[in-house]
């Protein structure tokens, strides 16, 4: 079962890539962006026999290895 996470700085976080990305935009002409953030998407294949074990599952990389819960927030797909 793949599921997909998506990985965000929270509300409030400075996001520097974020906002490199606008800078970079904005020179290109898209003067339009009012806000960017960027997050990653991290896709797994795992071997579950219910989605909701392979959430669960997910849910536990997330908080031990794949989000900084000082930082991030997280949600599964």
């Amino acid at each position: 079962m793949k599921v997909r996470v998506l990985v965000r700085l929270k509300p409030g976080i400075l996001d520097v890539q974020g906002a490199a990305v606008k800078r970079a935009l904005m020179g290109l002409g898209f003067t339009d962006v009012a806000d960017l953030r960027v997050g990653k998407v991290i896709e797994v294949e795992l071997e579950a026999p219910t989605a909701a074990q392979a959430r669960a599952r997910a849910d536990e990389m997330c908080r031990r290895l794949l989000a900084n819960p000082l930082l991030e927030e997280y949600t599964i797909e």
